[in-house]
């Protein structure tokens, strides 16, 4: 048997080989790493395979959330609803950019961002909800766009963990990230559409945003040496881009793979007491960038403990949330009451899926899940 990791991108590269080798000595041979003909090249397949109008490349998704909330116009003291169940790059470029952020408890199901509970968290000073898509599955947009279209708010996605997901909107089905009036993604090399480094990208289907994007990621240029808005400077390399163009062909593939890796999970566990399966809602096509299961009455820190004494690696994402950490106790968050919340940072659980797992490891991983059970009953 192979050995279990989270994530085997070794194996994933194996199978595109040739490919990405010759489009890297591609690049590699012309010379041209900033801005070649990979980047504009890769743009154009990610908005058709979106149907978006506008794909803005970055330098990473943390880049991607900063340029995007850059973009809006907003000002210092300005609120934000997020939820605080998320890896901190989604809240810290709130802070940074001087804004609040107002965290509002997620759906217990979901781990998404509980819509009914946006509407009270509301102020004057609130200009956008960032919704995120946490482990590969919508947030409830349709509920979200109708909260934001009521009180005339911004709407930015973070869909760095469920590109490719399909969410069912009243006028048909649409692809995550280009629901809200921005969408932003990391192409971090383990996400389900990933890099051989950083990179990110920002969608849009506003052509005024979209011009605002491309100048603030390009240090606020409108022409050369022309520089009209306060801008950073982030940008997708050619590498990165000639690899995405090639993992983009395969990504529905890598989608399915994961698929049936949480299907073998979910129905192994179905009938065990304690163990709660991934949630996958009706409106959305879950991708599965984590397969995370809630424990109660299981010792969480001790099975990722005992799966570890047998090779085995879990990981807790995430173990202290945004609302908790020191780095927002200024803006009053240690006062934030998120049951939800906080109890899923006590329970959650992420085993290891991936495209390319075989069943002798899904068997030996879900047997040793089931001996710890059955030890501490």
């Amino acid at each position: 048997m192979k050995k279990i990791q989270m994530v085997d991108l070794i194996s994933q590269y194996q199978k595109i080989k040739p490919e990405v080798d010759s489009a890297i000595m591609q690049v590699i041979e012309n010379a041209q790493f900033i801005n070649g003909p990979q980047v504009a090249a890769f743009q154009a397949d990610l908005e058709k395979y979106l149907e978006v109008k506008h794909v803005i490349p970055c330098a990473n998704g943390t880049d991607a959330l900063q340029i995007a909330l850059m973009a809006l116009g907003l000002v210092p003291g300005d609120e934000i609803i997020t939820p605080s169940f998320t890896y901190i790059a989604t809240t810290e470029v709130i802070a940074l950019l001087g804004l609040k952020p107002v965290f509002v408890d997620v759906d217990k199901d979901t781990f998404c961002i509980d819509p009914s509970l946006i509407e009270e968290a509301i102020t004057p000073k609130t200009k956008a909800i960032v919704p995120v898509h946490l482990y590969g599955q919508t947030s409830n947009m349709e509920a979200i766009m109708e909260i934001a279209t009521k009180h005339n708010l911004f709407v930015i996605e973070d869909n760095a963990q469920a590109i490719g997901s399909d969410y069912h909107m009243p006028s048909g089905d649409v692809k995550s990230g280009t629901i809200g009036h921005v969408g932003c993604t990391s192409f971090f090399p383990s996400k389900n559409l990933g890099c051989f480094g950083d990179g990110g990208a920002i969608f849009t289907n506003d052509d005024k945003l979209a011009v605002s994007i491309k100048m603030i990621a390009n240090h606020g240029q409108s022409r050369k040496y022309h520089h009209d808005l306060v801008g950073c400077n982030s940008r997708l390399d050619s590498v990165q881009a000639a690899v995405l163009k090639i993992k983009l062909m395969h990504l529905d593939e890598y989608i399915s793979a994961r698929r049936k890796v949480a299907d073998y999970y979910d129905n192994y566990f179905a009938n065990i007491e304690g163990i709660n399966t991934p949630y996958r809602g009706d409106k959305s096509k879950h991708v599965f960038h984590q397969y995370t299961l809630t424990l109660e009455g299981i010792d969480r820190d001790g099975l990722n403990s005992y799966l570890a004494e047998k090779d085995i690696p879990s990981m807790i994402y995430y173990p202290i949330a945004a609302h908790n950490q020191k780095m927002f106790a200024s803006f009053g968050s240690s006062d934030t009451y998120l049951p939800v919340t906080d109890w899923l940072t006590e329970r959650v659980l992420s085993l290891p899926i991936h495209t390319e797992m075989e069943v002798e490891q899904l068997e030996h991983i879900c047997s040793a899940i089931t001996e710890y059970v059955s030890l501490k009953a």
